[in-house]
């Protein structure tokens, strides 16, 4: 059986071409041997014939940077007589259209993308675009990653494919094979440029046994089926079912003596399996006495199964949903289909596996071709295209994938109990959080029964896609809106049963994994009726560690109701659900939240990385108003190393009497963390309203939802998304506490989310933190150089210092040369003064013990050598003042400037009497003024 490294398909639909030939990337060989001297990128028009490629331009994306390093416009190019076009090294034999010099095609992780639009849109060092898509690959040479976000863009829900250079000797490709019905993927073969690749379908031996030949008989002739042999497997019976009545037709032990090259033959009686019925036939594990003549219709899921209809006749919808979920059947008819041959003689319809989908219980993967008992089949080159996107006007549709790369599917509604008997509306609705249309290749469903806690149902979503708006529906035939995968009523058990989501790309998880798979699992919802809740412990236990299992509660609501999510994006999490109307393929209408809880805060952290001391432990304290309810608050840790959040505990119970709760590894704590989760060395602690929104530390969290945080990292990113005060983070000092383990407290409460509110102390969980203090206060007397070009701007005024609260900044230059711990706290008991851009701090600064004491000491009695230029070496106190000083110095000038001003106008009149002569018939009029007066 061939192996798929990866599949990679172009997902995103807009246009469906499925009768009209398409222009395809065929092949990539972008990693030679040695020197890449004979790299090439093949392209196919599925026509077969020579077509024209004016309006394509072929763009290879650089996934460092997600940037075009080369765009080549096919304007005025043609394809070959058969259809294929080759741009490759100039070594090539073939002989390329489009000649490369060598090395030019990235070896990944990149991208290949085909467009079909204005060659205009596309240029060298363009970011990378979905617009005007029609087919891309997305590839690399390591599974060390780094192509996530072209993936998401160009070929969304699948993940790069991955060129292993280990599978072959010599050279490799990526080849485009069809899987199923109008479904590309791709496999690395032996190259061959020029040629039809070499799809080979499975063969040999497999872990499952599969059907590989079908021969449906008519008149005389008896049927014929062919398997690849699996002896892991057990004994195996060949089930044939009538497709009107459902039942057993007859049933064959398959003989393991009867191999050839890997095959199983099987002879179906010429009574059976008739072209001009309907039908199916499928292979169980078992004996043919489990599966008697006659009987109905088993609801074990078969290893592989094949179902097909003949002219006119159909197979009845359960036959159907039972044996090949969310496929349809094979339409045999005697027209000539888009993308096989018919081979319908006298002797009945031979059909051959061909697609390459690793997938069973899939009718697309058989095209009609010659019958080849014992050996390959002879499969012909598909003429079908794939899904295909095409976007002719507008801009590129922004992601609305979350940042911190929870991106994959979860379960988002469940309705496994309806009203009445009938149980027709029963349903399961998945969501991608992209809030697109994305593939659901390598997705399967199980359903398991906690009586057993094995599945009794698993359900391939291979093939199958989401909605434009992510969602994607399974459920029963008479649901409305129509489910995309149809299931027969009653299907989905009442509980305590479970329904687990995983991506599984290379067959059922039960098929690798014993007991209950854990292994790819991407979402789990473990539910139970009243009182049946320790039935489901085992189902609990392994899908949803430490939690109860959900009540759908019909008293809850009058009609109909669903588990809705409703409280958060975190897969595994059952507190995220509530009782609530169904809404299939539409958003959730989720209960009222309760009132955002006020006045918590965090109110100490510690990590038990932080220091070696034994009692050194991992927690978060809260503090808040006494008996507060914390629902709908969620505490979440990022972790600096690691890029991401991990921790998110919502929390639950309520702030105990004096005012503590505590999260962590620590004795008496209220909520421990997850097993295996702690504090890292360095991050962020965040608190935050998320019953309806994200809470993802490293996101662009509103103030609505942001209620505290706690940034002990230097990276700049979480500094600008969380601080107010961007830039600035607490840094635990180790040295602040002598030889014991170290947390951070919060010492000031005035102020949310400022790192002047914290300190390094000793840890007290559910106790008074431990804060600076004037009993342990010292003397300083220092004169700071000029710490920024806006102090020296603003000299002669420590106002605007003390009200920009840029005492911070001093404190930081003070713990910049001590590591003990100092904050803007410990300056509460100092004087300010300032002048020409110098500062001067002298008075009492406070701390946190005899040590810490001695440590800030030793500090202030430093003395830098003057090339420094930040601290006098003879502190100038009788020139700079306090602010007030400095007011009762400009009233004392303003008094000597008037003073010297009078002075200034009593000289000024004495030297102008002097200098000018006396007017003597003025004197005279005045002698006769002063006569008249008297009389």
């Amino acid at each position: 059986m061939v192996s798929l490294a990866c599949l990679c398909l172009v997902v995103v639909v807009v246009v469906v071409v499925s009768g009209d030939p398409c222009l395809i990337i065929s092949e990539v060989n972008a990693d030679n041997p040695r020197l890449d001297t004979t790299e090439f990128v093949e392209l196919y028009h599925t026509s077969g014939q020579r077509a024209s490629l004016d309006g394509y331009t072929l763009v290879f994306y650089n996934g460092n940077g997600n940037i075009a390093y080369k765009v080549l416009d096919l304007k005025g190019q043609n394809t070959d007589d058969r259809g294929f076009f080759l741009v490759g090294s100039v070594d090539m034999l073939p002989k390329p259209a489009i000649l490369l010099p060598p090395n030019t095609v990235q070896n990944g992780p990149d991208a290949i993308v085909l467009y079909h639009t204005s060659a205009a849109r596309y240029s060298e060092k363009m970011n990378v675009t979905s617009h005007g898509l029609v087919d891309a690959v997305v590839y690399m040479t390591r599974r060390t990653g780094g192509a996530e976000f072209l993936a998401e863009t160009l070929t969304p829900g699948e993940p790069a494919f991955v060129e292993d250079e280990t599978a072959l000797e010599g050279d490799e490709s990526i080849e485009r094979c069809l899987l199923s019905e109008d479904r590309w993927g791709f496999q690395v073969a032996s190259p061959s440029p020029g040629q039809r690749n070499n799809c080979t379908p499975p063969a040999g031996p497999t872990i499952i046994p599969v059907i590989t030949e079908l021969k449906l008989g008519g008149g005389q002739v008896d049927g014929f089926v062919e398997l690849t042999e699996a002896p892991a497997a057990g004994p195996l019976v060949l089930v044939v079912l009538d497709g009107k009545t459902d039942r057993v037709s007859v049933s064959v032990d398959v003989g393991v003596t009867t191999t050839r090259n890997g095959l199983i033959s099987t002879i179906i009686d010429k009574n059976y399996m008739k072209g001009d019925e309907s039908g199916a036939v499928a292979i169980y594990s078992g004996r043919a006495t489990d599966f008697p003549v006659g009987s109905p219709l088993s609801q074990i899921q078969p290893l592989d199964a094949f179902v097909f209809a003949g002219p006119g006749n159909k197979p009845s919808a359960n036959l159907t949903e039972t044996l090949i979920p969310g496929r349809q059947s094979y339409q045999l008819s005697n027209r000539q289909d888009t993308h096989s041959f018919n081979f319908l003689r006298e002797g009945g319809f031979y059909l051959s596996r061909c697609g390459v989908a690793t997938w069973a219980r899939d009718p697309g993967v058989f095209w009609e071709a010659p019958q080849t008992p014992g050996q390959p089949n002879q499969c012909p080159w598909p003429k079908s295209c794939p899904h295909s996107i095409v976007i002719p006007g507008g801009t590129d549709s922004p992601s609305h994938l979350p940042p911190w790369g929870n991106s994959d599917f979860l379960i988002n509604e469940l309705n496994t109990d309806t009203p009445g008997a009938a149980e027709d509306g029963e349903y399961i609705e998945l969501w991608h959080p992209s809030g697109r249309r994305v593939s659901l290749q390598g997705i399967w469903i199980l359903l398991f029964s906690a009586h057993n806690n094995k599945p009794y149902r698993e359900i391939s979503l291979s093939g199958h896609f989401t909605t434009s708006k992510g969602y994607f529906l399974l459920g029963s035939d008479r649901l409305v809106p129509a489910p995309s995968l149809r299931l027969p009523p009653n299907t989905i058990q009442n509980g305590p049963d479970a329904v687990a989501l995983y991506r599984s790309p290379f067959g059922p998880p039960s098929a690798t994994q014993r007991g209950i798979p854990t292994k790819g699992l991407l979402d789990a919802v473990v539910y139970r009726q009243r009182g049946s809740d320790k039935e489901a412990q085992e189902l609990s236990k392994a899908l949803t560690p430490g939690q109860l299992p959900l009540l759908e509660d019909p008293e809850v609501m009058p009609g109909d109701e669903a588990l809705s999510r409703c409280g958060g994006l975190y897969p595994f999490d059952l507190s995220a659900f509530s009782v609530a109307a169904p809404t299939p393929l539409r958003e959730n209408i989720c209960p009222r939240p309760h009132p955002a809880p006020e006045g918590v805060v965090i109110s100490e952290v510690a990590s038990g990385h932080w220091t070696n001391h034994s009692q050194q432990r991992a927690f978060v304290e809260l503090h808040g108003p006494p008996m507060t309810n914390l629902r709908g608050l969620v505490l979440t840790v990022f972790d600096q190393e690691r890029s991401r959040t991990v921790i998110a505990v919502p929390l639950t119970g309520s702030i105990d009497h004096d005012g503590f709760y505590v999260v962590g590894n620590v004795t008496g704590a209220d909520q421990t963390f997850p097993e295996g989760s702690t504090v890292p060395v360095r991050g962020a602690v965040v608190l935050c309203y998320d019953l309806f929104s994200f809470c993802r530390a490293g996101t662009a969290l509103t103030n609505s939802s942001l209620r505290d945080v706690l940034v002990f990292s230097e990276n700049q990113q979480l500094l600008s998304s969380l601080s107010t005060t961007r830039g600035r983070q607490v840094i635990p000092a180790l040295r602040s506490v002598e030889d014991g383990p170290v947390s951070l407290s919060r010492c000031s409460c005035c102020e949310v989310r400022s790192p002047s509110s914290w300190t390094s102390s000793s840890p007290t969980p559910r106790s008074t933190n431990l804060c600076p203090s004037s009993a342990f206060s010292s003397h300083i007397d220092l004169c700071l150089g000029p710490l920024s070009r806006e102090w020296q701007e603003q000299s002669g005024n420590c106002s605007g210092l003390i009200q920009g609260k840029r005492v911070a900044e001093v404190a930081d230059y003070l713990e910049q040369r001590c590591h003990c711990g100092i904050s803007a706290l410990y300056l509460q008991g100092a004087n300010f003064s300032c002048g020409s851009g110098w500062l001067r701090v002298w008075g009492n600064i406070h701390a946190l013990s005899d040590h810490q004491k001695a440590l800030i000491i030793q500090t202030s009695h430093m003395n830098p050598s003057s090339a420094q230029g930040d601290v006098c070496s003879t502190p100038t106190t009788d020139r700079y003042t306090s602010a007030a000083s400095a007011l009762g110095l400009q009233i004392g000038l303003i008094v000597v400037v008037l003073l010297l001003l009078g002075l200034g106008a009593a000289l000024f009149t004495y030297f102008y009497r002097r200098r000018r002569p006396l007017d003597y018939y003025t004197m005279e009029l005045s002698e006769h003024a002063e006569g008249l007066s008297d009389l």
